[in-house]
Parts: C-alpha cells; sequence; structure tokens
C-alpha cells in the first residue's frame, strides 16, 4: 500500500480542504491598506517642500488597476474623507478627487478592459498629474509658478514609484485571499 502524500492537498495558500477565506481579510485589507496610506503625512518628514507621494490615493488607484470590481464606486467618499482628516487638505477635497479618480478608471475600464501594465502606469501618471494639480488648487495657498515648480518632484517620485505601490498591492492581494477559516 501506498503512503498518503499529505502536501497534495496543499497550495501556495496552506490547505484547501476544509478552509476558506477570511471576510475580516477578504474585505478589510483593501480599505485598511489605503486608510494606513493616507496617514503618510503624519510621518515625522521635515523637507521645505512637499516630496511624500500621496500614498492613499496610489494604492486607491493601484487596488483599483489590480482588483478592479473590489472597491465600489462610492468607495471614494469614505476613503476621500479619512484622507481630509489627515492630509491637512480642506474638507471635501479628497472625497472630490478620490470619487473623480475612481469615476475616471471604471470610464477607462469600460472603454479599455483589456489593457497592459504600462497603459495602467500612464494612466495613473496622468491622475497622479490631475490629483496634486487639484489639491494645489483646493488648498487654498496663493499659486505662483515657483509653487507649481516645487510640486515636480513629488509629482516624479509618485509616478516613478507607483508600480512599486502596484507590486505591493499585489502582495496584499495575496494576503487577503489566504485561507485561514475553518469551514465546518
Amino acid at each position: 500500500m501506498e503512503p498518503i502524500n499529505l502536501r497534495a492537498h496543499e497550495d501556495a495558500f496552506g490547505r484547501r480542504i476544509n478552509r476558506g477565506h477570511s471576510p475580516a481579510l477578504v474585505y478589510g485589507v483593501p480599505w485598511l491598506s489605503i486608510m494606513i496610506g493616507s496617514l503618510v503625512p503624519w510621518l515625522p518628514v521635515i523637507a521645505p517642500a512637499p516630496v511624500l507621494p500621496p500614498l492613499g490615493f496610489m494604492l486607491l488607484i493601484a487596488w483599483r488597476f489590480v482588483r478592479p470590481g473590489l472597491l465600489p464606486l462610492w468607495a471614494g467618499l469614505p476613503l476621500g474623507l479619512f484622507d481630509d482628516l489627515f492630509s491637512g487638505q480642506p474638507l471635501g477635497s479628497g472625497i472630490l478627487l478620490f470619487s473623480l479618480a475612481l469615476l475616471a478608471i471604471e470610464g477607462l475600464e469600460m472603454r479599455f478592459p483589456w489593457r497592459t501594465f504600462l497603459l495602467d502606469w500612464v494612466a495613473a501618471a496622468l491622475l497622479l498629474l490631475l490629483y496634486l494639480a487639484a489639491a494645489a488648487l483646493l488648498s487654498g495657498a496663493a499659486l505662483t509658478l515657483v509653487q507649481l515648480v516645487v510640486i515636480v518632484p513629488q509629482l516624479l517620485l509618485s509616478i516613478t514609484a507607483f508600480p512599486i505601490i502596484a507590486r505591493m498591492v499585489g502582495m496584499l492581494d495575496r494576503l487577503r485571499l489566504m485561507r485561514l477559516r475553518r469551514l465546518g
């Protein structure tokens, strides 16, 4: 008689038999990661100009590109409100910009259902450019040419960091889909 191979019923996430996804992870990881990303302005970074990318916004668009149907269109309202509370922007700017970004991505997905990562990166770069420009306009500060030029390093850092953020979202998606809960 041949011995039973216990590894035959395992995959990268552990045992497949009698295991299910944890609802807390499935639904909580995307929302929690975006909310943690929105807390980046609280990091003790001393700089004469804004250099930290808008990580909450970047995570929002990365989740939307990696898992298109995961976040509903109305998710821009609570996530934008949370971002407004911790970013220092006027209340309502994050709500407006997050919601408009989700609507723009939805329109892109309807127009181009099969995209490559390069098109997603270009779309993310355009969204980041529009987000940073609109956030500067909505901030209430008197905008001069010097202040607009100061945003360029933040924009370049955001665009070049987007593939890393998208890769992190892919790893968080694997964490989100781990089979932990015992089915009974």
